[in-house]
C-alpha cells in the first residue's frame, strides 16, 4: 500500500491543534503538546477507522491513548508539585526571550515530529481496512505494552522517592537495574509501534519517514541520559556509593555493560 498522505495531514492537522499550546508556555511543545498530540491522534483515528478497526491494531490505538493520557497526567501531577518549581522556573526564564517566529518554527516542527512518531500506527490501521492483516502488529503491542509498564513505574518510583528523599539520586526499584529505566521504556515504547506497523511499510516513503521518527525517539532518549548522567556527576559526583552506583548499573540498557554515555558528550562537546 501506499502512504496514505491525505491521513498523513489530517495526523499533521491534530498535531498542530493540540500543540498551539506551546505559544502559551514554550516548554510544553515538549511536554504536555506532545502528550496531548499522541492521545488526540489516538482518538481521532479510532473514529477514521471505525468501521473497520479492530483486534490488534485496536490494541495499539488504545496503547498509544493510554501513554498520551498517562503522561499527560503524569506532568500535569509534577507541574503543581512544589518540589519541581525550581525546574519549572528555570525553564520559563530560559525560555522568556523566545520569539513568535521561532515559536512558530518550534510548533511546525514537533507537530512534524509528532506526525511520524504516530505514522505506524496509521499505516496499520490503514492497511486492516484494506483487508490485510497487520502480521507485526501483536510482536509491536506487547513491546510498547512492556515499556510502557516500565516508564509507567519508573517515573512512579522516582517521584515517590524523591519526596522522601529530595537530595538524593534515586537508586531503589528499577534503578537498581538500569540507572534511566524511565528513558529505556520510552525507547521500548516507540521501538514497538514501528514495528507494529512493519507489515504496512510498502514503500520508500513509508520506511525513511517512520524510521525517521524512530531514530529521533532513540537519539533524544540517550542525549537525555547523557545530560542526566552529567547532572548527577556534578550533584553526587563526590560521594563515594554513587561512584560505586554507576560503576555497576548501566545507564540506559540493562543487562550490558554500558556504565557511561560521557564520551558521547565529549563528542558533542557537553
Amino acid at each position: 500500500m501506499t502512504v496514505p498522505w491525505g491521513l498523513v495531514g489530517l495526523a499533521f492537522l491534530v498535531c498542530l491543534a493540540v500543540s498551539a499550546a506551546g505559544f502559551r508556555r514554550v516548554y510544553y511543545f515538549v511536554s504536555l503538546c506532545y502528550a496531548g498530540a499522541i492521545a488526540a491522534q489516538s482518538l481521532v483515528f479510532m473514529l477514521v477507522f471505525y468501521a473497520s478497526i479492530e483486534g490488534w491494531v485496536l490494541l495499539l490505538m488504545l496503547a498509544l491513548l493510554a501513554y498520551g493520557a498517562r503522561l499527560g497526567a503524569f506532568l500535569a501531577m509534577r507541574e503543581r508539585n512544589p518540589g519541581y518549581a525550581k525546574e519549572l522556573d528555570i525553564a520559563e526564564r530560559r525560555t522568556s526571550d523566545v520569539q513568535l517566529w521561532q515559536k512558530a518554527a518550534i510548533w511546525l516542527g514537533v507537530s512534524l515530529l509528532f506526525t511520524l512518531r504516530f505514522l505506524p500506527a496509521v499505516l496499520a490501521a490503514s492497511l486492516q481496512a484494506e483487508g490485510v492483516w497487520p502480521a507485526s502488529t501483536p510482536l509491536g503491542v506487547m513491546l510498547m505494552v512492556a515499556g510502557l509498564v516500565i516508564e509507567s513505574v519508573a517515573d512512579w518510583q522516582k517521584y515517590t522517592y524523591k519526596q522522601t528523599n529530595p537530595s538524593h539520586y534515586c537508586d531503589a526499584g528499577l534503578y537498581q537495574m538500569v540507572r534511566c529505566p524511565n528513558y529505556f521504556g520510552e525507547m521500548l515504547f516507540w521501538f514497538g509501534v514501528w514495528i507494529a506497523g512493519l507489515s504496512a511499510y510498502a514503500t520508500v516513503a513509508a520506511w525513511l519517514l517512520t524510521t525517521l521518527g524512530l531514530l529521533y525517539i532513540l537519539g533524544l532518549m540517550t542525549a537525555a541520559a547523557a545530560g542526566l548522567e552529567r547532572k548527577q556527576d556534578e550533584r553526587y559526583g563526590a560521594l563515594p556509593d554513587y561512584q560505586d552506583y554507576v560503576r555497576t548499573v548501566p545507564i540506559l540498557f540493562p543487562i550490558t555493560t554500558i556504565y557511561t554515555l560521557r564520551r558521547l558528550r565529549e563528542a558533542f562537546g557537553r
